[in-house]
């Protein structure tokens, strides 16, 4: 297993990155300027896009692992090479997603805690209604673990 910087042409990566943020515009919003990284363990499992954001925050604007490769601890890793790899650089990690019960809880286990809600982001950022587990999504949940 090994994870790999992106440089160049990450668009590549753009069915990866489509699972995360189902609109290619909002990707493109963030796409450049972030620092990516995918994880290979034979071929390329799963992907993580951050950005710094000032302050000394540093955000999770794309994680995604292939469907079937998920629940295997892939994200997970991904994860903790982020923050082993810029705890001296930033004091908090953040990400904000979907108040979904699938992909909140999996950042709670990481040791992120909730830190504030973005009213009706969804709703007023994409083109069509978002769904994640069947659930509408509506707010954007920030969640930050201290590095």
């Amino acid at each position: 297993m090994q994870i790999i910087k992106v440089t160049s042409n990450k668009k590549q990566y753009l069915p990866l990155l489509l699972l995360a943020d189902e609109e290619e515009a909002m990707i493109d919003r963030y796409l450049e300027r972030g620092i990516m990284y995918v994880l290979e363990d034979g071929d390329v499992k799963a992907e993580c896009l951050v950005t710094n954001e000032g302050d000394g925050i540093l955000e999770i604007k794309s994680l995604a692992t292939l469907p079937q490769f998920q629940r295997r601890g892939y994200a997970k890793v991904l994860i903790n090479f982020i923050e082993a790899k810029y705890k001296e650089r930033f004091k908090i990690l953040q990400v904000g997603t979907g108040d979904s019960p699938a992909t909140v809880p999996f950042y709670q286990k990481l040791g992120f805690i909730r830190s504030h809600i973005i009213k009706n982001f969804f709703t007023d950022n994409y083109s069509h209604p978002i769904y994640d587990g069947g659930i509408l999504l509506t707010d954007m949940v920030y969640l930050r673990k201290r590095l």
